[in-house]
């Protein structure tokens, strides 16, 4: 009966295995999944409804989703109406047993502005110094327009920073909302232009296309709930890299003394599960290190020593992407010497000890037999030292990410990598841009295609990494 037991017991054991392993990919697939449809889907350019109320009012915009009625039974339906600078607000919850018609009407536009967010209305006309257009006309010149500054100007507004305030001799836009309440409308503060419910298919991949492409190549404006995350991915990789390039030297020689070179006694075994012990440290602990000793200690001498004549505005004793790298190569510094350590210690002795046989030193042994057998282990604690460091947000609040950095860390300048300059991190951005925006509803499709974009990075990183591993394990075994 026992053995009956024992046997069950062992045969269960691989189907728990793989209903874990099964389990595991299916959670993975569903957040993916909703990932890419959240944060992607934004960019897709959905119908503007128009739609009649029972109370005579009329309002258009993008039907967002559908909830229950608080105070009775029945649904009601989130519209995004824009027009901020005419309603106050973005958003407007209509109880379908409200609802009379429904339409998408063609005419139907919507515009992206500098100032004041989107508007959805209809254009009545562009004026121009010595010409009024309408109708069709009036789309087509604006259209016009908007093309030749994107190929100008990289689709930059002109004056971005004057507003919207209407200047003499302007070209200007007059638009009409749907309740019938018209306003001027500079083309200067125009960034973007769609009439959605006259596109055909081929028409909305190209927009969808274009809008993913400025979402990966502009920077951020509007509070960070516009435009896109190119220096947030730029100084995510960036500092990804140097972390790396921190870590892996410093990681590997600590795993070498310990295997290779140390008295295995007990003072080493206490070392080893210090390594480990730090491993589980919390992030924002080591966050607090590198403020009190890389920003003020360090950075504050360095600024001392080489730029007094820049105090009190600190150089290097304020947060910057050398001491933001510096803090997660300190955090992932344990997982990079356990997984090297464990790839030394499989290595046979008989390899070590037929080297020195046949005449070569110690080092020798250790650089041209052990280290390049050991090297798909390092690989691996780069890996993990990457998946970890990538994602950290809590260190990088205290030693250098900031909310928007007017500077890129690498531009054409002299000495052209600026350590000491703040950085963007997409995991930070995705924070900020969650809870402290001004208006959550709107920035939640944002945070989305911020965070799938982070698990894509995240992704090519540890694939490069494991392409080398496996193409350092192919050439060994040749």
């Amino acid at each position: 009966m026992i053995q009956h037991l024992a046997k069950n017991r062992d045969e269960a054991w691989p189907w728990l295995s793989a209903a874990s392993v099964a389990l595991s990919l299916l959670m993975l697939a569903a957040l993916v999944s909703l990932l890419v449809v959240r944060g992607l889907g934004h960019f897709w350019p959905a119908p503007i409804e128009e739609v009649t109320l029972a109370d005579g009012q009329v309002i258009a915009g993008h039907a967002v989703r559908e909830a229950p009625l608080p105070d009775r039974p029945g649904h009601e339906r989130l519209y995004y109406t824009a027009n901020r600078d005419l309603d106050g607000a973005l958003w407007q919850w209509v109880a379908l047993d409200t609802i009379q018609t429904r339409s998408t009407p063609v005419e139907l536009v919507l515009l992206d502005r500098a100032s004041w967010g989107d508007f959805i209305g209809r254009l009545v006309a562009v004026v121009m110094p010595n010409e009024r257009l309408e109708g069709e006309a009036a789309w087509q010149a604006l259209q016009q327009h908007l093309n030749q500054r994107n190929t100008v100007a990289n689709g930059a507004p002109s004056r971005a920073a004057s507003g919207d305030s209407y200047v003499p001799g302007d070209t200007y836009l007059i638009v009409e909302s749907v309740e019938g309440r018209q306003r001027q409308q500079p083309l200067h503060v125009i960034h973007r232009a769609q009439r959605p419910n006259a596109m055909s298919m081929g028409e909305k991949i190209q927009t969808w296309g274009s809008a993913v492409w400025r979402f990966l190549s502009q920077g951020p404006r509007a509070a960070n709930t516009g435009g896109g995350v190119w220096p947030a991915i730029f100084g995510t990789v960036l500092m990804v890299l140097l972390m790396s390039l921190l870590v892996t030297p410093f990681g590997v020689l600590a795993a070498i003394y310990l295997n290779e070179i140390a008295h295995q006694g007990r003072l080493t075994r206490l070392v080893r599960i210090g390594v480990r012990n730090l491993a589980g440290v919390p992030s924002i602990v080591y966050g607090v290190f590198g403020l009190g000793v890389f920003v003020y200690g360090i950075g504050g001498s360095l600024d001392e020593w080489f730029f007094s004549d820049t105090l009190p505005s600190p150089t290097f004793g304020t947060g910057g992407l050398l001491w933001a790298s510096l803090t997660l190569a300190l955090l992932t510094l344990p997982v990079v010497i356990v997984a090297t350590e464990e790839g030394l210690a499989r290595i046979p002795d008989a390899q070590r000890e037929g080297a020195l046989a046949l005449g070569a030193t110690r080092l020798e042994m250790l650089t041209r037999i052990v280290l390049p057998m050991a090297a798909p282990a390092m690989l691996t604690g780069v890996i993990l030292a990457v998946a970890r460091a990538a994602g950290e947000v809590a260190p990088l609040m205290l030693v250098g990410v900031a909310k928007l950095a007017p500077q890129m860390p690498l531009d054409g300048e002299f000495p052209y990598l600026h350590l000491e300059r703040k950085f963007m991190h997409l995991g930070y951005h995705i924070f900020d841009t969650a809870f402290h925006g001004e208006d959550v509803q709107a920035a939640l499709p944002l945070v989305y295609a911020t965070a799938l974009l982070l698990v894509l990075i995240v992704l090519v990183l540890n694939l490069t990494a494991i392409f080398l591993r496996h193409h350092l394990r192919r050439q060994r075994g040749n």
